[in-house]
């Protein structure tokens, strides 16, 4: 199974969301337009810095939500149950065939 690798380093995301900081307090601008602005420079899109800030703020305790890690949590969760399922239905296949095995009559 591969995994989902971010394309920005958390370095340059946290650089990013200091920069949207600093435009809003020097330009008293939106989010929206922090995230305008410094996307510009940076090449990246406002939807994804705005998501990026949200986030950030939900991790601080800022906003509503999920933290990343409370859904990198459940993500493994998630996985973890579809595992035990998984390995809990060939375990009732296996009790299946074993107990048909012990039903069936022996000849001597």
């Amino acid at each position: 199974m591969t995994t989902h690798q971010k394309p920005y380093p958390a370095e340059f995301r946290d650089r990013a969301l200091r920069m949207m900081e600093d435009h809003r307090r020097i330009e008293n601008s939106s989010i929206w337009g922090a995230a305008q602005a410094v996307g510009e420079k940076l090449g990246v899109s406002a939807h994804t810095l705005n998501n990026w800030f949200k986030q950030a703020r939900r991790d601080a305790g800022e906003a509503a939500g999920m933290s990343t890690d409370e859904i990198e949590e459940l993500r493994r969760l998630r996985r973890e149950n579809k595992e035990l399922k998984r390995a809990n239905e060939i375990l009732k296949s296996a009790s299946a065939f074993f107990a048909k095995e012990l039903d069936r009559p022996t000849t001597r």
